[in-house]
């Protein structure tokens, strides 16, 4: 019954978890159509009485498509689109990161503009009154139409170009390095004029809220996101941006537009002070983004605004190398201190094996010798307990309904036997934060991503296709049921006969990894069990 009481546990707190989280998904406070209003901008208001400003958030209406040329860039890594008129990315797709195992040739694609499931990045200069800046709907040049790092090439530079009357020109420079999902964008202010050049940079990514939902029991985060040297990572839902968060001045952070699996971040030069800023835009869609300190251009000199864009998967790996916290995209909640660990132990055995669904099973084995000594204590005392089946079904036919005496009389024969009834459930109690952080590593993590392991199971970050894995499960608790005390209550008894079906129904919709985590440890408990079992029936008859 141990490992029955500790999926109701665990049962318990996964329905617990998953509703909250679909309720936070779900209830968006309503939409402040009236601030946003229908006529609306993407350019960042700013507190600069000296520097021009207009309402947040130019939103691409409707099906409407690109309005200036598309400019491709094809990378090792990324297929992008760039939109001439503001040098926006106005489509991103992931080269190595098909959409499905069916369709391995088929790039994901992150961004985009289609109105079902709209995002894109955007970025320009605010100049002073008699400052000429380009914002995101000033039409750029560009050389060519299509750029492609070639054989050999380790990196590959694109620049649009832009230029006033006044003399002034702004060249907006895509830097991509291979191998790499982050790139460097510059924005280079040339004062070709007579006068002094003043002003700022802002950078934001613009989406629409997600038309489909997933899985019930799989929530994920799809939202803003940012990172303060102060209170580290912060998710930002929707609904926050709607209502202008964050509005805060950051040094060393960077803010991002996360979904399951992939996430587009910005993230601002070290030691320089950005102010970010949140907007609901009408029309369902949302804008995070920042903007720099004035920058003061003297005639015949030039100034250089940087930073990194990040368009890619959440691998821990290379998020690291981006920006500090970036790996916290890959989000475990509260159990990250556990996460992390196990993530790191499924990696090092993964590099030996190359096989997600081995390693998820030798991970299993080792975390079944981590927790041997409990899970014996509880065993024993579930045998103990076996044991002493006939004595309780015989208090049960003298006190029949009266349950506050039999329960006393039961509680007199734990205490001569030094039973403690709770020494079944307590110790595997301890396993069920390990079982929730490993949920989550499975998950979240990108490398779990249409990894196979043999025959059927191509995927094992989504369902069992042909559900074998959970009716196994079923199966395996069915047979734990026959290795522990039947319950003196014959309601209790008959609802514990059903739970295999039951948790087989719900964990028919888990991550096929996670359904095989559980499947292999209810045949090591299984075995373990029925050893402690017959040696304790053993030593009753001797």
């Amino acid at each position: 019954m141990d490992n029955i009481r500790l999926l109701l546990f665990m049962a318990l707190a996964f329905v617990s978890l998953m509703i909250w989280e679909a309720w936070q998904e779900d209830y968006v406070l309503p939409q402040q159509q009236a601030a946003g209003g229908s006529d609306v901008t993407a350019v960042p208001e700013t507190p600069d009485e000296n520097v021009a400003t207009s309402a947040v958030g130019d939103v691409v209406a409707g099906t409407q498509a690109a309005t200036g040329r598309l400019v491709r860039v094809h990378t090792d890594t990324l297929d992008l689109l760039i939109d001439s008129q503001g040098a926006t990315i106005a489509e991103a797709r992931l080269i190595k990161y098909p959409v499905s195992v069916d369709q391995p040739d088929v790039p994901t694609r992150l961004m985009s503009r289609d109105p079902d499931d709209f995002f894109i990045a955007q970025s320009g200069l605010i100049g002073t009154a008699g400052s000429p800046a380009p914002t995101h709907k000033v039409a750029f040049q560009t050389a060519q139409t299509e750029y492609r790092m070639g054989e050999g090439e380790d990196s590959l530079s694109v620049d649009f170009t832009w230029s006033s009357p006044e003399g002034v020109e702004v060249i907006k420079r895509y830097i991509f390095t291979r191998g790499r999902h982050a790139f460097r964008l510059e924005e280079i202010v040339r004062n070709g004029s007579d006068k002094e050049w003043k002003g700022r940079e802002y950078r934001q990514l613009q989406r629409g809220e997600p038309q489909k939902k997933g899985n019930a029991l799989m929530v994920t985060f799809t939202g803003g996101a940012i990172w303060t040297p102060e209170d580290k990572y912060h998710k930002v839902k929707f609904s926050e941006l709607a209502e202008g968060q964050p509005d805060l001045d950051v040094k060393d952070g960077w803010y991002a537009m996360i979904q399951h699996y992939f996430l587009a971040a910005f993230v601002p030069p070290r030691g320089e002070t950005w102010h970010y800023y949140g907007k609901g835009v009408g029309e369902g869609r949302y804008v995070i983004g920042g903007y720099t300190p004035v920058k003061t251009v003297a005639p015949g000199a030039e100034a250089t605004f940087g930073g990194t864009v990040f368009v890619g998967p959440k691998l821990m790996s290379e998020l690291e190398t981006v920006a500090d916290g970036l790996e916290l995209t890959v989000d475990y909640g509260w159990l990250v201190f556990l996460a992390k660990p196990i993530h790191w132990i499924l990696e090092e055995i993964n590099a030996f094996v190359d096989n997600w669904g081995w390693t998820i099973i030798i991970f299993t084995i080792l975390i079944k010798l981590a927790f041997f000594k409990l899970s014996e204590t509880s065993y024993r005392s579930m045998a103990q307990m076996r044991k002493l089946g006939p004595r309780i079904q015989a208090l049960k036919d003298r006190y029949g309904d009266d349950k506050q005496r039999m329960q006393q009389a039961m509680m007199e024969i734990y205490k001569k036997e030094k039973i403690n009834p709770l020494g079944g459930c307590l110790p595997m109690l301890v396993q069920i934060p390990f079982f929730i952080a490993l949920y989550w590593v499975l998950l979240e993590n990108v490398e779990m991503r249409q990894a196979p392991w043999i025959l059927w199971i191509k995927d094992l970050s989504i369902k069992d296709p042909y559900f074998v894995l959970p009716v196994i499960m079923s199966v395996s608790m069915f047979v734990q049921q026959k290795l522990n005390p039947a319950p003196p209550d014959p309601m209790q008894a008959k609802i514990m006969m059903y739970l295999p079906i039951v948790f087989g129904a719900m964990f028919a919709f888990f991550p096929a990894g996670l359904v095989l985590y559980w499947v292999v440890n209810n045949i090591l408990s299984i075995a373990q069990q029925w050893v402690i079992t017959r040696r304790i029936e053993q030593g009753a008859k001797t």
